[in-house]
């Protein structure tokens, strides 16, 4: 696996995320000894079938999608995360460690904010290549370590597809992470029963409100085929992830429901998805 992705976005968090998951990780490595690291992983009698490389920006930039993609070609798996954050964001970090960015300059009219932009035009290639791409800007580091571990601790390196499933409230944001948004605020909204307002999508009741409705089970149903449809193609494709969010007003009721059904019928065509309601308990 290589990390890439913004200074401060959470490269080294996400290492150590990973380190505690059994990989071998290898921070800042010059792009230029990836493949020696890869034929070291490969090699006949190597116990180091789950390496980490985390590569940064700085003067090694203009190596790094090179290198990546020779390794692609180098190696039976490759899995690329990119992490990424808000430009306020990331200068709120910056300056809270007074670290200097690596591509800062001395020069008191280059800011902060614009060694942040350069890097992210910069890495925009590497990003167009990720496998899983993961916004860090509203993720504390408890947050970050359940992202990470939701996606990867199961990863055994076979080449399978793993599915995400997430419900959101849209009053709190897209998320900005995933493959596919579907909305289900077509439904009828248990939040205007009072007896079903308190309650959220895991609860019986209002899992019966929601799916009991024609448009649901209509909506699942043509959602259904559309995965018969693109899971195979992804797995023929060499996807290694595919996030499913569904969104609805607030991520308490509809989105939490009909996510459930959605990771039923992942688990109905052999996929083993991860269920996230991000917005349930707010």
């Amino acid at each position: 696996m290589v990390i890439a992705g913004l200074s401060g976005a959470g490269r080294s968090q996400a290492a150590d995320i990973l380190e505690d998951l059994g990989w071998f990780v290898i921070d800042n490595l010059p792009p230029s000894l990836i493949p020696q690291v890869a034929d070291l992983a490969q090699a006949e009698g190597s116990n180091l079938n789950k390496v980490v490389l985390v590569v940064g920006t700085g003067r090694y930039h203009a190596e790094v999608l090179p290198a990546l993609r020779a390794l692609r070609g180098q190696t039976r798996r490759l899995r690329l995360l990119f992490l990424e954050a808000s430009t306020d964001v990331l200068v709120r970090r910056y300056e809270s460690t007074r670290r200097r960015h690596p591509l800062g300059s001395e020069d008191a009219q280059h800011s902060l904010a614009e060694a942040i932009e350069a890097e992210r035009v910069l890495l925009e290639p590497v990003k167009a290549d990720a496998d899983v791409v993961v916004d860090t800007s509203d993720l504390n580091v408890h947050q970050l370590r359940e992202r990470v571990e939701s996606l990867f601790s199961d990863d055994t390196g076979d080449g399978g597809l793993q599915t995400a499933v997430l419900s959101f409230g849209y009053k709190h944001g897209l998320p900005l992470d995933v493959d596919i948004v579907l909305d289900c605020r077509f439904l009828p909204n248990p939040h205007w029963v009072d007896e079903l307002r308190p309650l959220t999508g895991l609860h019986e009741e209002v899992r019966r409100y929601v799916l009991d409705q024609p448009a649901a089970q209509e909506f699942l149903s043509r959602l259904d085929d559309l995965l018969g449809l693109v899971l195979p193609a992804y797995v023929a494709e060499g996807k290694s992830y595919l996030s499913i969010a569904l969104g609805c007003t607030g991520g308490r009721h509809r989105s939490v429901a009909i996510a459930e059904a959605v990771a039923d019928l992942l688990r109905a065509r052999g996929f083993t998805p991860n269920v996230v309601h991000r917005d349930v308990a707010r």
